[in-house]
């Protein structure tokens, strides 16, 4: 599968930022940047371990923000407060909190087809 990027707006208390997100649709959580969150003036809310794709884990603190996906909408969602060597990344939870998924032959966010049994 080839890399796919999008932009969007990141949004928290009146300040907004423009991010370049990696849609990463192995990774559950969405991460910002430090200098992203830092910007935006983010605090944590708790802390949770994650596991990376070698087996190996990580401790970042978690918290949430408002993400604007053009033509998406925009929605509340848990982000993960980065490190600055972290890369923007769009996860699984934010994309499902949208209704969207990533086609990985066209490399391109499309809305899911919820199921509800």
């Amino acid at each position: 599968m080839g890399i796919v990027y999008v932009e969007g707006i990141v949004k928290w208390e009146g300040k907004e930022e423009k991010v370049r997100f990696l849609v990463d649709s192995g990774a559950t959580y969405t991460v910002l940047q430090r200098s992203v969150w830092e910007r935006l003036g983010l605090t944590p809310k708790r802390s949770v371990e994650l596991v990376l794709a070698d087996g190996s884990t990580i401790s970042r603190q978690l918290s949430e923000v408002i993400i604007e996906l053009p033509p998406y909408g925009e929605y509340y969602t848990p982000v993960i407060l980065g490190e600055s060597e972290d890369e923007n990344l769009l996860g699984t939870v934010t994309l499902a909190i949208f209704g969207l998924m990533l086609d990985p032959l066209k490399r391109v966010l499309r809305p899911i087809r919820a199921i509800l049994k």
